[in-house]
């Protein structure tokens, strides 16, 4: 559905994009993570036809992609972070969704728009002006426009950005619903915790670069230094976790109240073991559980390793 081959974009000498290659198949949700200034917002406008690439190639639906090609561009939904009131402020909801609706030339349009606006909490709404909405309700309305065509597939820019908590649980069962309808869905996004939640699959980029692309699963393991291991107890003697750092396949052991934290290889499995040994030392395991790296300690851990070469680039020059 998306595909890039050596996507270049150079602002005079600066490169925001370096030769990033995407290949997003149909049907995947797909998130898109760097830090300000990483090259995520030039990527996108360049996907979207807004900014002409420096070098490379973009398609879309396996065909290659311009502006003129409009034919395509019909078939994309966009939510930009910020909805734009622009000059129709006097608009109701429902008047700017018409007007879209007319230029798409839908048909049952007013039976379209009732229904998005009833899936993402905006039905007793729909009759007010727009330019009266929260920065929450803004960005809901710019969804429901983003999807008044039934596109292919859609693009959404910060997409909980100014949403409540329960705005943010609507959005996001939104999101998995339209994908489970088969629509493929490129996110970007700085608020981790909720793409750990609905992507497949994740790209982060810095510097321009690509730095690691994988399903989230493979990516947050091949990422993950060591294991986790908590062990929940009755009691937590003082010196358990000294004991514990002595055992050979043990890294690292601390205790947080009544939780043993001890940090292991990442190959093998060694909770048998250390059960063994707690249960030696007449402690019971009430709970042992692996905690895994989340998203957010990936995205650090990468940007760390990057910060510090650079740094170290700079040092030898």
């Amino acid at each position: 559905m998306i595909q890039t081959k050596n996507l270049t974009k150079r602002y005079g000498k600066f490169t925001a994009v370096d030769t990033v290659n995407l290949n997003i198949p149909a049907g995947e949700i797909y998130g898109f993570l760097g830090p300000n200034g990483a090259g995520k917002t030039s990527t996108i406008m360049m996907l979207l036809g807004i900014v002409k690439p420096t070098a490379g190639e973009i398609r879309l639906f396996d065909e290659p992609y311009s502006p003129k090609r409009l034919d395509l561009r019909r078939r994309i939904g966009v939510v930009p972070e910020k909805h734009p009131v622009g000059m129709w402020t006097w608009m109701t909801a429902r008047e700017y969704l018409q007007m879209f609706a007319e230029l798409f030339s839908l048909q049952e349009a007013n039976k379209r728009i009732d229904h998005l606006m009833e899936r993402v909490g905006l039905a007793d709404v729909k009759d007010k002006k727009f330019s009266e909405f929260s920065r929450g309700m803004l960005q809901k309305l710019s969804i429901v426009r983003a999807l008044l065509h039934d596109p292919d597939i859609l693009f959404l820019d910060e997409p909980i950005s100014g949403l409540d908590p329960f705005g943010v649980k609507q959005v996001r069962d939104l999101i998995l619903e339209e994908n489970r309808e088969g629509r493929t869905i490129f996110i970007s996004s700085h608020i981790l915790s909720e793409m750990e939640k609905v992507c497949q699959r994740v790209a982060i980029i810095f510097g321009g670069k690509l730095m690691a692309e994988d399903a989230m699963g493979s990516l947050l393991n091949t990422l993950a230094k060591d294991r986790e291991i908590h062990v929940d107890l009755e009691e937590l003697p003082a010196d358990l976790a000294a004991k514990v750092k002595s055992l050979d396949f043990v890294q690292d052991a601390a205790g947080e109240e009544k939780t043993l934290i001890v940090k292991v290889p990442k190959t093998g499995d060694y909770r048998k073991a250390l059960s063994k040994y707690l249960i030696d030392q007449d402690l019971v395991p009430l709970s042992i559980h692996e905690k895994s790296l989340s998203l957010e300690e990936a995205f650090v851990t990468i940007n760390k390793e990057n910060i510090n070469l650079f740094a170290g680039i700079g040092g030898e020059k």
